[in-house]
């Protein structure tokens, strides 16, 4: 659940731009670590539409998931609005308040020195948060967690997509695939003893 809250705004916006919704357009080294002018996203990426999704995704949990708790679905609408304020550290000023307006964003995708080795520290970060946790099925994780940087590495090394719509199907497929992975794990991880190892 969590897997998949933290990159809604992502599996929106990918959707929106297929169906002709949201906009992006591809113009080689438009930054430094990407080619993706994304000058129209004030569904999925707006501050304003970034709040609704968080707030959508806390009350679709709390009426669906089965012994859900306000605290358990706050936490899936704060991983939800986690994306767009880490977003707002590696756009360039693409990220509208409202609407498509007063667009803010630190670039860090200009500086990919500090924002590639920034997002793998990250992902290192959650890595271990998750083993202190005493979780289960670590050496699955800890591949994963592998698999995941090796995507963000390719990803920054990869040459533009050939189109708008090839961006937006590459990036849903990648989330859907991963997501899926992740959910592997999870349920390998409720059927296993806890005293048990866990791959």
């Amino acid at each position: 659940m969590l897997f998949v809250a933290v990159q809604l705004l992502d599996v929106g916006w990918s959707t929106l731009v297929l169906g002709g919704v949201e906009k992006v357009r591809i113009v080689p080294h438009f930054t430094a670590s990407n080619s993706l002018d994304l000058y129209f996203m004030p569904y999925t990426h707006s501050l304003l539409g970034a709040v609704a999704w968080s707030v959508g995704a806390f009350l679709l949990y709390r009426v669906l998931a089965r012994k859900a708790t306000s605290v358990a679905a706050l936490v899936v609408g704060a991983a939800v609005f986690s994306h767009w304020v880490l977003d707002l550290l590696v756009h360039r000023p693409d990220l509208s308040l409202y609407d498509d307006t007063a667009k803010v964003g630190f670039g860090l995708w200009n500086y990919p020195a500090i924002e590639l080795p920034l997002e793998l520290l990250l992902l290192c970060a959650g890595l271990g948060l998750y083993l202190r946790s005493g979780g289960t099925r670590r050496l699955g994780m800890i591949v994963f967690a592998v698999l995941m940087a090796a995507v963000q590495v390719i990803n920054f090394l990869a040459p533009p997509p050939r189109s708008d719509r090839a961006a937006a199907t590459a990036a849903l497929v990648a989330y859907v695939v991963l997501a899926a992975i992740a959910g592997v794990l999870e349920r390998v991880a409720r059927r296993a003893p806890r005293a048990a190892v866990q791959w």
